[in-house]
């Protein structure tokens, strides 16, 4: 038997778990990434080390497969951070492997690298040359478990030493589903039975459980209305679907929602946004929440069981299997009158041809690119004041076809690294569409590069109006000076030319043509549609936010 190096070893466990590594090489993982070629793993290289990690978590979001980002010890690693925690936050498995300090002891550089990664909320599994299989194991096994990223540390010094011999354990199975859990469903079953007006709001967990099916046959079982978060997006579309939760939907959609006298949330944390800061349901409705967590995520949960969405979801058909639910006649006609409601109410609001500064109206642009953009298509997210526009105006058709970062750490520039995640995991025959902002896209633009080298068939979005435009809407608006707020107006597409992207500065919907003609040429390479858009729209989502932040402050002043 051939013998194989600690990292040999780290890479030859990552292969039975994952294709796919995004890194840069420095000299605390450059033995780690020669064994990784010799596994056969595919590497794909990115400018900077946060790209490497972002890349990874936009992989898994796009495809539910796990990844790897790889860094070197120190400032590679430092370097990583913030996109490490926005995997924390997100509660993205992803794996990072990273040089570290010898086992022999600190060196003048080196940095507590643990204890930085526990403070993001982030376990460290340092591996030794007797157990460097097994403790890759149950890092990568952590991280699976809770839905979290991990660090895999290879100190410097035994890098490239060779690694024992083990045997390594079996992978836990899955525990059964617990009898207190199956007693919460059957109450949870006589609710939804029993309701008049049920709503069933679906979030990424019932989306990674693969819970659409049973969730929609649910819904049609109880004449229940549905929902999803923005994670969610189309897992539940059908007869009765509301669109998104929260300040993405539509005035229409959150009165029916609030209307609700049961209301079944699976695998949703029902976070602020979502909640619409506590305007989602009414005050008088039971909330039945459905998640792998171990406890509820909201106060406002009257009831919950902590079980995977799909398997709750099919034990609670065959539970309604033996009586007709009594509320079915009252929720079907509530059913219709909401379609009613829909098909009469207002929807997004399509923007104006003229706004203050003459630049375009972002609803009318992206109301524009709709039309324009390849039907297949996988949408990253920067986040930014704009992040709305794309799940209010653009068809996505799956859930993981919607990758939105920097939402749950509330960070922009992520967006670049995360495409080229994303780019690696889309299926043949998909445009990647990333939407970003211009400040976003300056913070990570070292990876427009990487992007151009790495996506088959990519357009990126930039909403620019040079301006980092929540601040603007925020503060700006509130009379604080703006001079840090602004940005100098960039030619991005000249910048992309200069990489190897076609590009085109857009001005007026007709600019679009560019677009038009890259797309009808076959939509090969990268485009870059550079767009000059207004600050006087501010989203609606912004106006909601900022509405329940005012709330807050006149409640502590009182």
């Amino acid at each position: 038997m051939t013998s194989l190096t600690v990292s040999g070893r780290v890479a030859q466990v990552l292969s039975s778990y994952l294709s796919d590594v995004f890194g840069v090489m420095g000299n605390g993982n450059v033995y780690f990434l020669d064994a990784a070629e010799k596994e056969g793993l595919r590497f794909t290289a990115v400018r900077h080390e946060g790209a490497a990690i972002a890349a990874a978590d936009a992989y898994y979001r796009a495809s539910g497969r796990l990844a790897a980002g790889t860094t070197t010890y120190g400032p590679g690693y430092t370097n990583a951070l913030t996109a490490l925690a926005e995997a924390v936050q997100a509660q993205i498995p992803v794996v990072l492997v990273t040089g570290d300090a010898p086992s022999s002891g600190a060196r003048p550089w080196d940095v507590d690298q643990t204890a930085i990664a526990a403070g993001l909320g982030a376990a460290t599994f340092t591996v030794t040359r007797e157990s460097a299989g097994s403790i890759t194991q149950e890092a990568v096994e952590y991280a699976l478990a809770r839905r979290t990223a991990v660090v895999i540390a290879i100190p410097y010094d035994l890098a490239a030493l060779e690694a024992a011999e083990e045997e390594l354990p079996v992978p836990p199975a899955a525990a059964a589903v617990a009898d207190d859990v199956d007693g919460g469903l059957g109450r949870a079953a006589e609710l939804l039975a029993g309701a008049k007006r049920p709503l069933i709001l679906a979030g990424r967990g019932a989306h990674l459980a693969g819970a659409g099916p049973e969730l929609r046959e649910l819904a049609d079982r109880l004449g229940a209305l549905t929902a999803g978060t923005a994670l969610a997006l189309n897992l539940l579309q059908g007869e009765g679907y509301l669109g998104v939760a929260g300040g993405f939907g539509t005035d229409t959609a959150a009165g029916l929602m609030e209307e609700a006298d049961v209301v079944l949330v699976a695998g949703a944390s029902l976070s602020p946004f979502t909640m619409r800061f506590g305007h989602l349901i009414g005050p008088d409705a039971t909330v039945i929440q459905i998640d792998a967590a171990m406890e509820p995520t909201n106060p406002r949960v009257d009831m919950f069981v902590s079980a995977d969405a799909k398997a709750a979801a099919a034990r609670i058909l065959q539970l309604l299997d033996n009586a007709a639910p009594s509320g079915a006649n009252a929720s079907k006609a509530w059913r219709a009158e909401a379609l009613k409601r829909l098909a009469e109410g207002p929807c997004h609001h399509p923007g104006t041809t003229e706004t203050p500064d003459g630049r375009l109206d972002p609803r009318a642009l992206a109301t524009a690119l709709d039309a324009v953009l390849p039907e297949r298509r996988t949408v990253v997210q920067d986040g930014g004041h704009f992040l709305g526009w794309a799940p209010m105006y653009w068809r996505i058709p799956r859930p993981q076809d919607l990758v939105m970062v920097g939402t749950a750490y509330q960070s922009i520039g992520l967006g670049l690294a995360s495409a080229v995640g994303a780019s690696r995991a889309v299926d043949d025959g998909n445009t990647l569409v990333l939407a970003a902002g211009d400040g976003g896209f300056l913070m990570g633009l070292s990876d427009l590069e990487s992007l151009v080298g790495a996506a088959s068939s990519a357009v990126v979005v930039i909403y620019n109006d040079a301006a980092y435009g929540a601040e603007i809407h925020q503060y700006g608006s509130q009379g604080l000076t703006e001079k840090p707020m602004l940005i100098p107006e960039v030619d991005f597409s000249g910048i992309a030319r200069a990489i190897g992207a076609e590009s085109a500065i857009i001005r007026t919907l007709a600019d679009l043509s560019a677009l038009t003609d890259w797309i009808d040429a076959g939509a090969k390479g990268t485009f870059v549609a550079d767009c000059r858009i207004t600050s006087s729209v501010r989203a609606p989502w912004m106006s909601e936010w900022m509405k329940a932040k005012e709330t807050t402050k006149e409640t502590v002043a009182s």
